[in-house]
């Protein structure tokens, strides 16, 4: 017999259980909710406002984790992670959603996912109409992903890259030197990221040119129990873009990762993903209150 009890995520003390209860329940194409280092990877980065994760909330059978309402970013993006077995909770975490999680400057949205059948049918029952979708794709690792790199460059040796110059990197490959100015030298949060409870730095790959810029970043967060090679993030810097940068930095990915068990790679909705080999996976709606 169920006992369900509910809670509020406390961002001290329930981070690794929520870590281990998305693990436990992951699928390829995310009908159950985001794998794990999606939630840990906000929570690690300086980009997200956490001043709203006490509104979280877990539901638990018997102290069990078997389902999670979360902000990620913006805060007004709100996901769900439910346990196969469990889906007579779905219209309770959209009802919770709806009253209690932040809404602000009408921006409030659902992100479902679409093998997430019994929580869209409880969006629709409570007004909730779909307002957009877009795919993610996956790389299988089932062929070899052997894209080289141009002449005059090499990735650094693994595990031995510099954390301010791939933050730099990060700076320029996100546009923001074009936003927002230089980059201001200022490494911590890459530090602080790197010290995430279950980050796997030593596989990220950094492509650096002959002056030792780095010039292409990859992050790879390890999943073994999931065999995910958890992508997260890519950024070739403007003035590099469009020479093979990246699809070199996924299959040195795929190089340092396929030993390992890794069965399949994330990566993103950009064309360039099914170019190199990338298939369709994982489908993404945004759902809106019928006003």
């Amino acid at each position: 017999m169920k006992n369900i009890t509910t809670r509020q995520f406390r961002i001290l003390a329930d981070h690794m259980d929520i870590y281990q209860f998305m693990t436990n329940i992951y699928e390829k194409d995310w009908r159950n909710g985001v794998p794990a280092p999606f939630f840990e990877y906000a929570l690690s980065s300086s980009w997200m406002d956490k001043s709203y994760t006490h509104r979280n909330r877990i539901w638990e059978d018997q102290g069990e984790i078997v389902a999670f309402c979360f902000t990620e970013n913006p805060v007004t993006d709100i996901f769900f992670n439910l346990k196969p077995g469990y889906e007579e909770l779905a219209e309770e975490m959209v009802q919770y959603a709806d009253e209690y999680m932040p809404h602000i400057d009408s921006k409030f949205q659902l992100k479902l996912f679409k093998g997430q059948k019994a929580i869209i049918e409880a969006a629709r029952k409570q007004g909730y109409q779909q307002v957009g979708e877009n795919m993610d794709m996956i790389y299988e690792y089932d062929k070899p992903l052997d894209y080289k790199l141009p002449e005059g460059f090499r990735f650094v040796e693994q595990g031995k890259f510099d954390v301010a110059k791939s933050m730099e990197c990060c700076w320029k490959g996100f546009d923001h030197e074009a936003e927002e100015g230089p980059w201001n030298g200022d490494a911590e949060a890459g530090y602080h990221l790197l010290q995430a409870p279950h980050a796997t730095k030593q596989y990220a790959v950094a492509v650096e040119n002959e002056a030792g810029e780095y010039v292409c970043w990859a992050g790879m967060w390890w999943v073994p129990e999931n065999n995910l090679a958890y992508m997260e993030p890519l950024c070739t810097i403007p003035e590099y873009r469009k020479m093979g940068f990246a699809a070199a930095a996924l299959s040195e990915l795929y190089r340092r990762m396929k030993p390992l068990g890794a069965t399949h790679m994330t990566g993103g909705s950009n064309p360039f993903y099914a170019k190199i080999g990338y298939k369709p996976m994982i489908n993404w709606t945004s759902w809106k209150k019928e006003q």
